[in-house]
């Protein structure tokens, strides 16, 4: 059994001081990969923590980044909405906590600095898929019923994509039309990305939530948990990462 380690974590951005939380296992010698979390709208939470330290068991180090500075949490979509929309206003500064807390796991000591991911859920999944496309120097990405909006790139804007791409989308998703669907497949053929698209039949959005079911009923938004659709993204993501860093 893993003997997970972790700890919070507090850097710079921009200015701005974030808290994030990284976790490794303590038994598993010498530097091993590392893979950052990024958070839904509600913050850098106890599930992007549990995240980390699934990665951590999976023999990753893993760190959840803070997006929106102080570690601030939303304890409601409303207080969500006011953060999220705050935070991608500037995507030039999404661009900066992003790397920020990619520096920081990178230099953590039981990461190999040379070999790196994100993984993201929600908003952090369009912005994996954004860094994705603004050509990070990342071996992989996934992306779980992510922003997919936040991948394209405006004309001028992007650059060269480089990471393996996993995007795990659920087919009833209310959150983004299929036209918004397409265009996110179109952008990745245009810059050939290596992008595998996985539909995930009758899957809402916030699949991979366990709290996403009781969120949606209560706030009156199409939100609802799949173990299934969770266990099969999160098995099937697991082939993308050891893939990607062979």
């Amino acid at each position: 059994m893993a003997n997970i380690q972790s700890q919070e974590i507090s850097y710079r951005a921009g200015g701005v001081d974030m808290k994030g939380y990284i976790a490794w296992d303590g038994d598993r010698k010498g530097e091993r990969p590392g893979v950052l979390v990024v958070h839904e709208w509600w913050g850098v939470n106890d599930y992007a923590r549990r995240r980390a330290n699934m990665l951590a068991e999976l023999g990753y180090t893993g760190m959840a980044v803070d997006m929106y500075g102080g570690g601030q949490q939303a304890g409601n979509p409303d207080e969500a909405g006011q953060l999220m929309n705050g935070l991608l206003a500037d995507m030039a500064t999404v661009r900066e906590r992003f790397n920020a807390g990619l520096d920081q796991l990178k230099a953590h000591e039981s990461a190999d600095a040379s070999k790196s991911a994100a993984i993201g859920y929600c908003m952090g999944g369009g912005i994996v898929l954004h860094m994705a496309r603004h050509g990070a120097a990342l071996n992989a990405v996934a992306s779980f019923h992510g922003a997919l909006p936040l991948g394209m790139a405006a004309a001028g804007e992007g650059g060269e994509v480089s990471a393996r791409i996993a995007v795990y989308h659920g087919e009833d998703d209310q959150f983004f039309t299929a036209e918004q669907v397409a265009d996110f497949k179109a952008e990745m053929r245009k810059t050939k990305a290596d992008c595998l698209f996985v539909t995930i039949p009758g899957a809402l959005h916030g699949f991979t939530n366990p709290l996403a079911t009781t969120n949606g009923e209560k706030y009156g938004i199409p939100l609802r948990y799949s173990e299934l659709a969770d266990s099969c993204s999160w098995d099937h993501m697991q082939l993308v990462l050891q893939s990607a860093f062979r």
